[in-house]
């Protein structure tokens, strides 16, 4: 009985009945070039980080002016699923309309209350005026 015989390639590795090499270790699909699988925003560090929340400006426009509420809060549930997807400038102007609504309530709640403020002075003023002239506005039945 004759012992079987090993085809070996040009290196020495072991081949098939067709010549080709044996070992697909480096290369699982033969005769199909393997392409980096790395993606293109971990090639220069990863993704950026994900921008933040301002959850705190979402829930002062609640507080101080809660039409603008709505859209604050729009705008902070899209931040994350922005940013997931790979919409990473989306996301930012998401999180950077959280904080501007927040502000522009806060605004709109000083500038009302300011006018509350004069208001009530105004009519305070005239409530004073009102009495030191002695005219209230009835008349009074002792003249004496």
């Amino acid at each position: 009985m004759s012992e079987p015989t090993i085809n070996t390639g040009p290196e020495g590795s072991p081949t098939d009945q067709h010549g080709s090499s044996a070992r697909y270790a480096q290369q699982p699909y033969p005769g199909v070039p393997q392409y980096a699988t790395v993606p293109p925003a971990a090639q220069y560090g990863g993704p950026p980080p994900l921008p933040p929340l301002n959850a705190g400006w979402a829930a002062a426009s609640i507080i101080f002016f809660w039409p603008l509420a709505f859209a604050a809060f729009n705008h902070l549930h899209s931040i994350f699923p922005r940013w997931a997807m790979g919409d990473y400038q989306g996301a930012q102007y998401a999180s950077d309309r959280v904080k501007t609504l927040g502000k522009i309530s806060l605004g709109i709640a000083i500038a009302l209350f300011a006018l509350y403020a004069v208001f009530m002075i105004v009519v305070l003023g005239f409530l004073v005026v009102d009495e030191t002239s002695g005219t209230t506005g009835t008349t009074s039945i002792y003249n004496g």
